[in-house]
């Protein structure tokens, strides 16, 4: 297998600026004296034939102590590592300029913590490459260990051939020196291919689904993995701007007009609805709900989504984040270590939290970050981005049988669906006194529902409640107005969704 990236150390060299000291020792005791980079150069061709050389490497990578480098650029603004970068080019020039074809002689001189006073290491090969001034990047190569958080691993130029990528040049790798991945850039109007040296050091597959690759050790594809990307420069597609925020809040959060005195429990006073006082979920009853839960019931109820808020809208109830965590099935799980957390700042930017990291995402998306299975996010329809930032497409949805009743946050029917109604993942700024997140654009009865032939019958409770109607391919149909008219109620036909809130359901018969 030939030697893609030669590094070699020098030491024991008194001033690491001094080309002629890098380049070729004094004298004519040519067998006596260590190798310098002159001699590795000569001795390492790009190309020969026989024993003669045909073609000279052209581009050097030069790393200096880090303590050196530091102290050039107090003293002369990094005057001597540049004229040493120079020196060395047209030394280079002069000795092998016969072997350069229309290569260009190109070095890099960079700072090094790991190196000792009087020593440099020099790098040169078949996938070193320093691209000219002028020259724009082709493909940005990035590593993930779980699909959310990606980290740069290197940049591809158009007139670079070969990038090798291992455990010294990518975050995550999690492989040590058991193989190497090579990048084959084949021009800028194909797809770099991505192979594995030694051929049966790793296994390697491209997950068109996902687009990125998936790197596992050969017999072992449910162990450790490596996920790289090789995105096209300036390809990635801008998220379209946000809608400017509401100047007014909901009206969900506003405080309940006051009622009658004689109405008026005696222990617990009106109060706004942001802060309930009584427990969001009755206990359950059995005597009470049979019918809800016949298990010969085939109508049913899914949670197909979660449509996350822009919380701009929400501004003066001082919601500063909102969490939607998910554990290593998938699972949507506000208990346990997650291994997936989408987050809704404050300003509506989205962020994927992992215990590899944070970072800012844009949607679409999709992520998979403990194996096969994967999690999308999905733009919402242009109709509701004024309120909503993405949709989150649940793996693994959650279902509870349906017969008639109301949904909401004071309504026992379905509480089973609202699985983010849990204090701790809404932020805010008063941390003292905790709310539940479906106190965000969900009233205590939002909708009352039945369950007949022709589909769900659909009535709007709350005056304040907006309702949407999504197909069953979660395009936008309409509004669900206020129609309090019983007589003609509105009718949701199955495999169709209905939001309320942040749930999107979906009604199944």
């Amino acid at each position: 297998m030939p030697i893609y990236v030669q590094h070699e150390v020098l030491g024991r060299i008194p001033d690491v600026f001094n080309a002629e000291a890098i380049w070729q020792a004094p004298g004519l005791a040519l067998f006596a004296r260590r190798p310098l980079l002159r001699d590795l150069l000569e001795r390492c061709p790009r190309e020969h034939r026989g024993r003669a050389a045909t073609r000279c490497f052209a581009h050097v990578t030069l790393r200096l102590p880090q303590e050196d480098v530091d102290d050039d650029y107090h003293l002369t603004r990094g005057n001597r590592a540049r004229e040493l970068a120079d020196t060395l080019a047209t030394l280079h020039q002069k000795d092998f300029g016969d072997l350069l074809g229309a290569d260009q002689v190109r070095y890099h001189v960079t700072g090094a913590d790991d190196l000792q006073p009087g020593e440099i290491e020099v790098r040169f090969g078949h996938a070193v490459y320093l691209p000219a001034p002028d020259e724009k990047v082709l493909f940005h190569v990035s590593a993930s260990s779980d699909s959310a958080v990606w980290k740069p691993v290197c940049p591809v130029y158009p007139n670079q051939r070969l990038a090798v990528i291992d455990e010294s040049t990518a975050p995550f790798w999690p492989f040590g020196s058991h193989g190497t991945l090579l990048l084959i850039n084949e021009g800028p109007d194909a797809q770099p291919v991505l192979q594995v040296r030694p051929k049966d050091a790793l296994d390697c597959r491209l997950d068109e689904r996902l687009g990125y690759y998936v790197i596992t050790r050969k017999h072992d594809p449910q162990g450790k993995r490596l996920l790289l990307k090789v995105a096209r420069s300036g390809s990635a597609a801008k998220a379209p701007p946000a809608p400017a925020a509401m100047p007014a809040p909901p009206a969900v959060w506003q405080p309940r007009a006051a009622r009658p005195a004689a109405h008026v429990p005696a222990i617990a006073p009106d109060e706004a609805t942001a802060v309930p006082l009584a427990p969001s979920r009755p206990a359950f009853r059995p005597e009470g709900s049979d019918a809800t839960f016949a298990p010969g019931a085939r109508q049913r109820m899914t949670l197909a989504a979660i449509a996350l808020p822009r919380l701009s809208r929400y501004r003066s109830t001082g919601a500063t984040s909102l969490s939607v965590p998910f554990d290593q099935t998938l699972t949507l799980s506000a208990a346990g270590d997650a291994a997936l957390t989408f987050v809704v700042e404050a300003d509506d930017t989205l962020h994927a939290v992992t215990p590899a990291g944070r970072e800012r995402i844009d949607v679409p998306a999709a992520f998979a970050p403990a194996g096969e299975r994967s999690i999308k996010l999905a733009q919402v329809p242009p109709q509701m981005a004024e309120r909503y930032a993405a949709l989150v497409m649940l793996p693994v949805p959650i279902a509870a049988p349906v017969t008639q009743g109301s949904f909401g946050r004071g309504s026992a029917a379905l509480a089973t669906l609202r699985v983010l109604d849990v204090p701790r993942l809404l932020g805010r700024d008063d941390a003292t006194v905790p709310a539940s997140p479906d106190r965000i654009g969900l009233s205590r009865t939002a909708f009352a529902f039945e369950a007949s032939a022709q589909g769900l019958t659909v009535t709007r409770q709350s005056a304040t409640q907006a309702l949407y109607h999504l197909d069953a391919q979660l395009r936008f149909i309409g509004t669900i107005g206020g129609a309090l008219d019983e007589d003609k109620p509105f009718v949701l036909p199955p495999g169709h969704h209905i939001v309320a809130g942040h749930y999107v359901l979906r009604f199944d018969a």
